[in-house]
Parts: structure tokens; C-alpha cells; sequence
């Protein structure tokens, strides 16, 4: 066994044991990792100086000038305060979304009949949507030319109501009639118009309201692929709820613009209809080819401001969005 020399001094530094050297190490790469997160590229760039105070040299040279505490704390102090980031650009402000137009779906419906007035209902800018009943002989001929003019059709549908006024409901839906018959009859009415995308109903105020009778329609719909357009004709309508329920696009009209045919009824109809759109960002108005709704849409349609017109189908999906609560379409 070696013998101690009893003339040997101890050392002043003595050698740090293994593990104070492990753990040397450990803090080593705890304070590179930390440096990294805190420095980025800086901190590889004062790697040297860090691996200089932590190896067995640099261990034993502060180990010469300073405690075990400094050599804990000086490493990370030289690793992260010789880096200076640089500055950081003054973010761009946020720019707000300018809040889109409301936006306005016209109908006219019950086309079919009067040429001249349908043709000016067609001459209408080709966001207005026309409706062609299916029992007038000119309908497929003047469906044709409202498709060539790039409008968008429907069909206008006759459902049973409390009364026939016109002898336009001869071959309507009804209530009491089998099911095979009503969809024969849907069926008819749809091959009448071509180019249709949808459908509303004409009159329709008892059937509307008889969600049996729907059940059928909206699956045949379904089926078709196409929207059901609500026109609304009684405040009992289960139109929107049973063709919803079967995956048929639905809503309803908010404003009939010539229960009145007056020109000031019209007019005050039409504000009405901007009210509306003002407040839910979309509104649908139902008209018919009168001479006085269609020149007044006329001029309306070529100076209004402030609000975009709309086919018919994209209303029905920006009414359902608003109602579902979410985001308008139009608002992304």
C-alpha cells in the first residue's frame, strides 16, 4: 500500500470526485438545450466558450477563482447574455374585413302566361331568378330563353289552397289524392320547365301546411337534386322544416313585393326588402310579371347601391347559414 507523504501539502483545488463531474455534464447539456431555446444561431456560436468551462480544464481553472455555485452559474450567463437578439420589426397593424354587402334574391314567379310581359321579366339582369308555371303552353319556350339569357329557373309548383280563384291549381298537389299521383303530377310539372334548379310552391296554403303530404315531395326532391323555395302563402307552412329534414335546400320568401300592385306599394315593399337584407345580411322578395313590378324593378335594379343581387339558391344557402347561426357564405 503506497504510503501518504507526510511532507506532501494538500491541494488548495483539489479534483473534483466523478460524480461532481457528471453532474457537470448534465448541466452542460441542460444549459446548451436551454441556450438553444433561448439564442437560436446565437447560441451555437458561443459553444466554444461553453465547452471551455465545463470541460476538466476549464473545471479546474474556476475552480482556482470561484465557488461551485459560480461554476454552476457562470456557464449559462456566458452562453446567453453575449447574444443579442436582433430587433424585432414593429407588427403591421390588423387590417378589419370590410363588411360585405348586404346581399338580395328577386323572384318572379307565375311566368309562363304573358309573352311580351315575360319577356321583360326576362330582359331583368340574370341574378333575378324566374319561376314558370308548368300548365302554360308557352312555358318550355320562353324556359328556354330565360336559360339563354343565364337566369335561374324554377318551378312553380301548384299545391292545393283553401280556394282555386284562377283555375290554376287543376293540376295541383292535394292532399287527398294518393301519393303515386302527387309525385305524378310533381313529375309532370317538373318536365315542363327546363334548366330548373328548384322549385316553389303556387298558392299551396293547405298542402304547405300538412307535413304528410310534404314527406313524399321532399323525397322525390331529394332525389332531383334541388332547392324547395318556401313562398309562403300561410304562417302554418312546414315546408323549410320537412325538406330540410330529407337533405332538400330550403327557405322561405321574407317579402311579396305586388300584393298591391300599386307602384307605391311596390316602392315600399322594396325598403322593406333592403330593411331586411340590411339586418340579416340576405332576404329573398317574390314578385309576378305586372307591368308596374317589373318597371320598377327595372330601375331599381340598374341604380340601386349598397346592396348585391343574388340567384335564388344562393340565398336559400345564406338564409340557412344565418339562421343556423354561423358564418355567412358570403363572409369568407
Amino acid at each position: 500500500m503506497p504510503r501518504r507523504d507526510p511532507n506532501r501539502r494538500p491541494s488548495s483545488n483539489p479534483r473534483p470526485n466523478r460524480s461532481a463531474r457528471r453532474g457537470l455534464e448534465v448541466v452542460f447539456w441542460i444549459i446548451f438545450l436551454l441556450a438553444i431555446g433561448v439564442g437560436g444561431q446565437g447560441a451555437l456560436a458561443g459553444l466554444p466558450s461553453l465547452a471551455d468551462v465545463v470541460t476538466p480544464t476549464g473545471v479546474l481553472e474556476a475552480q482556482a477563482s470561484a465557488g461551485w455555485q459560480d461554476i454552476i452559474v457562470q456557464p449559462l450567463s456566458r452562453v446567453v447574455t453575449h447574444y443579442t437578439p436582433p430587433p424585432v420589426a414593429d407588427a403591421a397593424p390588423p387590417v378589419a374585413k370590410a363588411r360585405p354587402q348586404p346581399a338580395i334574391a328577386i323572384l318572379i314567379d307565375d311566368m309562363g302566361n304573358d309573352v311580351s310581359q315575360n319577356r321583360r321579366a326576362i330582359a331583368l339582369p340574370q341574378e333575378v331568378s324566374l319561376s314558370f308555371l308548368p300548365d302554360p303552353s308557352e312555358t318550355p319556350r320562353l324556359a328556354e330563353e330565360a336559360h339563354r339569357a343565364g337566369h335561374e329557373l324554377l318551378v312553380h309548383v301548384p299545391m292545393e289552397a283553401s280556394r282555386d280563384r284562377d283555375g290554376s291549381l287543376r293540376n295541383a298537389l292535394r292532399r287527398d289524392l294518393p301519393v303515386e299521383e302527387n309525385i305524378r303530377r310533381l313529375d309532370w310539372a317538373l318536365s315542363r320547365v327546363p334548366y330548373f334548379a328548384g322549385i316553389n310552391n303556387h298558392e299551396g296554403s293547405l298542402f304547405t301546411a300538412d307535413r304528410l303530404a310534404l314527406i313524399p315531395v321532399a323525397e322525390r326532391l331529394y332525389g332531383r337534386g334541388v332547392f324547395f323555395l318556401d313562398s309562403r302563402t300561410t304562417a302554418l307552412t312546414q315546408v323549410v322544416p320537412v325538406a330540410r329534414a330529407f337533405g332538400v335546400p330550403s327557405s322561405d320568401r321574407d317579402v311579396f313585393l305586388d300584393d298591391d300592385q300599386s307602384p307605391a306599394a311596390v316602392q315600399a315593399q322594396l325598403r322593406e326588402l333592403e330593411k331586411i337584407a340590411r339586418a340579416n345580411g340576405v332576404a329573398i322578395a317574390i314578385g309576378h310579371p305586372h307591368a308596374a313590378t317589373l318597371e320598377i324593378l327595372t330601375r331599381w335594379c340598374a341604380t340601386q347601391q349598397g346592396f348585391r343581387l343574388i340567384p335564388v339558391s344562393t340565398a336559400i344557402r345564406m338564409k340557412t347559414e344565418w339562421e343556423m347561426g354561423v358564418e355567412l357564405a358570403s363572409r369568407k
